[in-house]
């Protein structure tokens, strides 16, 4: 009797995208679950104002339907496998990290081969589900402001993580005062502003991290005064290390 989980020969395909840093593939989404991974390089992955940045020892799980968009912040090239819902053992309804380690990344590339024998792809596919394990890793969240003062604090920062300014130099920025300032990132993002401003920096700080550049630099990039205050800042927000986050399997 066939396996239920992976019964058509060739269900799952495989898709080979090159991307330049600083590619990015508009807002789309798929009929099939997608994982998302490189070999090769850094790719970034957004859902909403979610953010996932994925360097070759990790991949995104993308339930059938979510809307995302995919980019490249150092030359990739974006390896999907796309699984029909109706033949994975998998139904996480939510894009989720999974750890790639060799077996997996020599299994994607085998199924990229053209010349297999029906037998031996559907053996290939069906180890697919048993080698996703989830990551306990959180994504960076960093909601966008609708009010126009904050919106203009917010652009700012965007543009220069490592800004230094207070708050209260925020405010008088955008005409407001500190109280104000206050609850209106808290009524418009959820977030207070420190909170926000953290999100921002460890988000800008990922790609870097992901390319290799040392830790003393990507915290004074991003605006933190010591290493040690940056890898505080991304344990608590990301629920690991940098180095755990990057090279961990």
């Amino acid at each position: 009797m066939e396996d239920s989980r992976m019964q058509d020969v060739g269900a799952i395909l495989v898709g080979r995208f090159p991307l330049a840093s600083g590619d990015r593939i508009p807002a789309h989404r798929h009929t099939h679950h997608q994982l998302a991974w490189t070999r090769s390089g850094v790719l970034s992955v957004g859902v909403g104002e979610v953010y996932w940045v994925l360097p070759p020892t990790r991949a995104l799980w993308l339930p059938a339907g979510v809307t995302h968009t995919t980019g490249a912040t150092r030359g990739a090239v974006l390896c999907s496998l796309y699984l029909p819902p109706e033949h994975c053992a998998l139904d996480w309804p939510e894009p989720t990290a999974v750890g790639v380690d060799g077996l997996l990344a020599e299994l994607i590339g085998y199924l990229a081969r053209t010349d297999l024998a029906d037998e031996a792809r559907r053996r290939a596919e069906a180890l697919v589900p048993d080698l996703l394990h989830p990551l306990p890793t959180r994504p960076i969240d960093v909601p966008q402001p609708t009010d126009e003062r904050v919106r203009a604090v917010a652009a700012a920062l965007l543009a220069d993580p490592a800004d230094p300014r207070s708050l209260e130099a925020h405010a008088r920025a955008a005409g407001v005062s500190r109280r104000t300032l206050t609850r209106l990132f808290v009524q418009d993002t959820g977030m207070s502003f420190e909170h926000w401003r953290t999100q921002v920096r460890l988000r800008a700080a990922l790609p870097l991290l992901a390319e290799g550049q040392p830790v003393s630099r990507v915290a004074h990039a991003v605006g933190y005064a010591t290493a040690s205050a940056f890898l505080a800042a991304f344990r608590r927000t990301v629920g690991t290390t940098p180095r755990r986050y990057l090279h961990s399997r």
